[in-house]
């Protein structure tokens, strides 16, 4: 069941962010990743993530062993949530999730982080890229 937005907040489920929110996710703000352990409390973490339109896909690099892949390992296409804050500005992507170590996977999620940050991720051996397929999309003042 999914509940009407809250007064100011626009929810859109299955279509493109406007292009106000377009260009906010392009920005290069620190987001937080918000995913379930085991006993369903909420583990949230500040990361880097990408936005690919074209692909519908949220991506988070990061290493196996992570809380982060850990929690979405034991909760195969979970829901997860990315939100990305600057002042009054915010935009949630939220969708099922996946952790891969596929190098195809993770190197589109690396072009995708070069693009955006401008700077080459690190690259730890056990790497994996979370990509969430985003289903809605929540914001303010976007």
């Amino acid at each position: 069941m999914t509940r009407p937005a809250a007064r100011g907040h626009r929810a859109a489920a299955m279509q493109p962010p406007s292009p106000r929110a377009a260009a906010f996710l392009a920005e290069p703000h620190l987001c937080t990743l918000t995913t379930l352990r085991p006993d369903s409390s909420p583990h949230v973490t500040a990361v880097r993530f990408t936005w690919d339109p074209a692909a519908g896909l949220a991506r988070v690099l990061t290493v196996a062993s992570s809380r982060k892949a850990r929690n979405i390992a034991w909760r195969p296409d979970g829901r997860i949530a990315v939100c990305q804050v600057a002042g009054f500005r915010w935009i949630t992507l939220e969708g099922a999730a996946t952790a891969s170590d596929d190098p195809a996977r993770i190197a589109e999620g690396v072009r995708h982080y070069l693009w955006r940050y401008q700077s080459v991720p690190p690259a730890p051996p056990d790497r994996v890229v979370i990509e969430i397929a985003v289903d809605r999309i929540l914001s303010l003042n976007l």
